[in-house]
């Protein structure tokens, strides 16, 4: 809609937001095991239905879903993940319009996924007394396609960071005040998205796979941010 402004919040290394980029520059890893991934808890889906299907599903395993093995603990609980969350909303803010998240990103191997979930987090309450983490959006980045999907070429750890965008679904939601927003980085989505064996093998023809430390770039002059279309009226 004609009526909106672009937001933009920067990862900040205390697992923020932040209007403003960091002045010192930071980096967060994690390790991902492809035989391991994150397993898809609904989002923005239409079919796929024994294995997944869609909804704005709470981010917590459960034996409803393929892949889940931790029933009741929440994805943000597991190490491969990075939940960035807002403080509660002072007040009422709507989102309409496309989502971009721009990450600096590195990895120690020739490839590997980079994977984002936008989330409306829900105050506890009675029926859900840890609170409820809706999915709105997602999507996933190929690094090897850092230079277009016309031009894979594998991954050098000596380049150091390159700059990605991961551009979920457009969408829109009235966060209430009260709520937050949640933003996850990981490696995985599957089965929505198949997993990447961190090789230059194409997946499902991969016979091996690695483990890799994939990290983020947070502030400085490489600073990993969200930006979302606030409405104005």
């Amino acid at each position: 809609p004609p009526e909106v402004a672009k937001i933009v919040l920067h990862l900040t290394s205390a697992m923020g937001f932040s209007e403003r980029a960091e002045a010192e520059e930071t980096t967060l890893c994690y390790s991902f095991d492809p035989d391991h991934p994150v397993p898809t808890i609904g989002g923005a889906l239409t079919s796929g239905e024994p294995i997944f299907e869609g909804g704005a599903f709470d981010q917590v395993e459960d034996e409803a879903f393929f892949g889940c093995t931790r029933y009741g603990l929440p994805l943000s609980a597991r190490r491969d993940v990075l939940s960035f969350e807002t403080p509660p909303l002072g007040e009422d803010l709507t989102i309409a319009g496309p989502v971009s998240v721009r990450l600096w990103v590195q990895t120690d191997g020739p490839d590997t996924d980079f994977t984002a979930k936008l989330m409306d987090v829900h105050p506890p309450s009675e029926d859900y007394p840890r609170g409820y983490a809706m999915i709105l959006t997602d999507s996933i980045f190929r690094l090897r396609y850092r230079d277009g999907y016309h031009r894979p070429r594998g991954y050098d750890p000596s380049e150091g960071p390159v700059e990605i965008e991961i551009t979920p679904f457009a969408t829109a939601n009235l966060f209430k005040a009260g709520h937050r927003i949640r933003l996850d980085i990981s490696s995985s989505n599957f089965p929505k998205f198949d997993v990447n064996p961190n090789t230059e093998a194409s997946p499902g023809f991969a016979r091996t796979t690695r483990r890799a430390t994939n990290k983020i770039v947070l502030g400085g002059r490489m600073s990993s941010r969200l930006e979302l279309m606030k409405l104005t009226v």
